[in-house]
């Protein structure tokens, strides 16, 4: 199987090649891959000593920021690197000040897996939620290095709890410890015979609500909510993460909403031609993030943000919060950003695989919708009644803080 398996990776690393020819995404992905080696021999010293940490795109390397700083704090005289496979982590966090080198990983063949591991000699080794590629797990367990899961996740639907999963519950057994999210991933692996594992949470908590303890202020928000109308106080819902799936059902209810209602959209793709569609779709006064030098912000309804970095930050601002991805099979954003700034959510009706959205729906501080009548619904009934507005966010708010700690339950064990 191993060997069939290899096949395929060399085979997919030639198919890559030909799309980056017709996809900027795919050229990032190969071209990325070429600097590697070089970048590692001008940041790791063969004398160095150092920790790695694998992350398969952005939304698993924000999972293991908590425990990156903590290590790094843990053991100062060790670089870090880290790893991305996708583009889309990459690029935005290329430059992190975190790691002391950030490169891709190459691709998961055995030449490139004993190449790395010997370019980075790591003493401990973490991957973060998911991703196993053998040929580097096998190469970490022939050298007798540490590796750990964190921050795992397993379902019933994976190919490692069926009967023919024998390749992939291999690949499990390189690691020296899972460190899991709940008690059903647990229980998972013990089915397969995997005892060394631990529930320790999702150490995504841990990274926002580090949120709350820094500077979250943007000037330019302000000014755009400065404003005073007939109908009261301004209300601002900010729409994070948007698709066209998601904007779709929105644009109606933006165009028909009441004057004191202020929207900040911050859609997933920030191409300009779908940005300027969005924009010309919107009736009311709308600016956009690349347009609002020498603007008097506060004289807009809708502010759209076609730059990236900042939709954190600006949850802040938000009195209710739409988390984009829900309607459609990409896969929901993240709802603990806002979730902790005590903020009402509402999200689309593909929440399945989230178990913090499970979680928040069931203890209703964030809100399910199906169609657009349920959407403009639940926005009427947040926006008229504060009341409600706070009793759902104190529910989002006191969620996240209970469950925080993870970091502390990973590194204790290490460290023991």
């Amino acid at each position: 199987m191993l060997f069939l398996y290899n096949l395929i990776v060399v085979f997919t690393s030639q198919v890559v090649k030909l799309l980056a020819i017709f996809s900027p995404k795919m050229k990032l992905f190969v071209d990325g891959r070429k600097e590697v080696f070089t970048i590692l021999q001008n940041k790791i010293a063969a004398t160095d000593k150092t920790i790695w940490f694998h992350a398969a795109s952005l939304g698993e390397y924000e999972q293991g920021l908590p425990v990156i700083e903590k290590i790094k704090i843990k053991y100062p005289n060790h670089k870090i690197v880290v790893t991305f496979f996708s583009p889309s982590g990459y690029e935005v966090r290329k430059n992190n000040t975190v790691a002391d080198a950030t490169v891709y990983l190459p691709l998961d063949t055995k030449s490139n897996a004993k190449k790395f591991i010997q370019a980075i000699h790591p003493e401990l080794v973490f991957f973060i939620k998911y991703e196993y590629w053998p040929n580097y797990l096998n190469e970490l367990q022939k050298l007798n290095i540490k590796t750990y899961l964190i921050s795992g996740i397993f379902r019933e639907n994976q190919a490692f709890f069926k009967g023919y999963g024998g390749f992939y519950r291999n690949a499990l057994k390189t690691f020296d410890y899972f460190f899991v999210q709940n008690e059903s991933s647990k229980k998972l692996l013990q089915s397969i015979g995997f005892n060394n594992v631990k529930i320790s949470g999702d150490t995504r908590f841990d990274r926002v609500v580090s949120i709350l303890e820094r500077d979250n202020s943007l000037d330019f928000i302000e000014q755009f909510r400065d404003s005073s109308t007939a109908l009261g106080k301004t209300i601002t819902v900010v729409i994070g993460s948007s698709w066209p799936k998601d904007e779709n059902l929105l644009v109606n209810y933006i165009n028909n909403a009441p004057d004191n209602v202020k929207f900040i959209l911050a859609p997933h793709n920030i191409k300009s031609e779908q940005i300027q569609e969005l924009k010309n779709s919107i009736t009311k006064k709308t600016i956009l993030f690349s347009e609002k030098e020498n603007q008097n912000l506060s004289e807009f309804q809708i502010f759209i943000i076609d730059t990236i970095g900042i939709l954190t930050k600006i949850y802040s601002y938000a009195d209710i919060a739409y988390v984009g991805g829900g309607f459609g099979t990409a896969g929901l954003h993240n709802i603990l950003e806002p979730a902790t700034f005590g903020v009402p959510i509402i999200i689309g009706p593909n929440y399945s695989n989230f178990a913090e959205a499970i979680a928040l729906v069931h203890q209703e501080g964030c809100v399910s919708v199906s169609n657009s009548n349920e959407l403009y619904e639940t926005f009427d009934n947040l926006i008229s009644n504060e009341d409600i507005r706070h009793e759902k966010g104190h529910i989002c708010a006191t969620f996240v803080q209970m469950n925080k700690g993870a970091t502390e339950v990973v590194l204790k064990h290490i460290t023991s």
